[in-house]
């Protein structure tokens, strides 16, 4: 059985989509982009901004169902510009611990957005350890 989140913290988008679902023991969030959820304004214009928000935006999301960062099992993200990739990597390697998730990074066109990410997050551990 899984169980829809749909999280009042992070940013609210008029598609069909649900912020995360829970399905046993894993959730999976949507992709998130890098705005701002009171506003739905991209938070600056670099892919340094835009990834710590869009992670900032997956913490909010998992935070709703008692879960952490350090949760996440795989990451996936994709840019709009691959040669923002160094620069995407040191953004989210200030933010996530080691650790670090198991991840995939493409390019793709994502419109006005630089990066989206989503995650798995596996609830009863957290990453080199136990919750």
């Amino acid at each position: 059985m899984s169980e829809c989140i749909q999280s009042a913290q992070a940013p609210q988008f008029p598609l069909p989509f649900s912020h995360a679902i829970r399905a046993g023991e894993f959730v999976y969030v949507s992709g998130q982009v890098g705005v701002i959820p009171e506003t739905r304004e991209m938070d600056g214009d670099t892919i340094e901004s835009q990834t710590i928000r869009a992670l900032r935006n997956i913490e909010l999301i998992l935070k709703d169902v008692g879960l952490t960062m350090d949760h996440i099992i795989k990451i996936n993200a994709v840019l709009t510009h691959i040669e923002d990739s160094p620069a995407y990597n040191k953004a989210y390697e200030s933010f996530m611990n080691a650790p670090y998730p198991t991840r995939t990074t493409v390019q793709a066109g994502l419109g006005p957005y630089l990066v989206e990410i989503d995650a798995i997050a596996y609830a009863p551990s957290v990453r080199g350890g136990t919750a």
